[in-house]
């Protein structure tokens, strides 16, 4: 069998997100949280990704045998609102379909916590969305991780830029497990299957 065919096709998993310290405790950056987590688990760093603007691991997630699957994990390296570049470079690079991209980002109109999956769709404002469907179409998945409204008068730009709240803090750790959880479950079981299990 060819092997860029989609059945052998790996997974580009993409955490959204602005490179830099100064951002990494940021809202707008559990996109880079859960990545980092990923790696963790397929014990893999990360490492510039030779021409392309960005980070990446190669792995497996899944058991062995078929529903093994090979992943290429990558946060972009340019700022988010041009993460499209870096994310197309790499699609190419590592033949990857469309449909193989996920985009793990957050998401002001959910509940904090709260994940939603789905393919395809609008970029509901986020840059880091929007660029990547200017680059390669929408027809991509997208892990949605809710960070909720900010609150009173504050900007949204100011919200995402500013990091969690320390009673968020006390559960971080546990939605950002579950987000990459619920990655997993997509890459290995499928959509339907993981949004049964995680769109809570």
């Amino acid at each position: 069998m060819d092997v860029t065919s989609p059945a052998n096709a790996p997974w580009l998993i993409v955490g959204l997100g602005n490179p830099g310290p100064e951002y990494a405790g940021n809202r707008h950056n559990v996109g880079f949280m859960v990545a980092d987590l990923l790696a963790e688990r397929v014990g893999g760093r990360f490492k510039r990704a030779g021409k392309a603007q960005a980070q990446v691991v190669e792995g497996r997630i899944g058991p062995p045998g078929p529903a093994n699957r090979r992943v290429v994990l990558a946060k972009p390296m340019s700022f988010m609102n041009l993460s499209g570049g870096p994310v197309n470079a790499l699609k190419d690079f590592f033949k990857v379909p469309v449909a193989n991209i996920v985009a793990i980002h957050d998401e002001l109109d959910i509940d904090y916590g709260v994940l939603r999956l789905k393919l395809g769709g609008g970029d509901n404002g986020h840059n880091g969305l929007k660029s990547m469907t200017k680059a390669f179409g929408a027809e991509y998945h997208r892990v949605r991780f809710g960070i909720g409204r900010p609150p009173g008068r504050m900007q949204v730009a100011d919200f995402v830029l500013k990091d969690f709240s320390s009673s968020e803090r006390k559960e971080l750790d546990y939605f950002v497990d579950r987000a990459a959880d619920a990655v997993e479950a997509l890459v290995i079981e499928g959509l339907e299957r993981a949004q049964s299990t995680y769109n809570s």
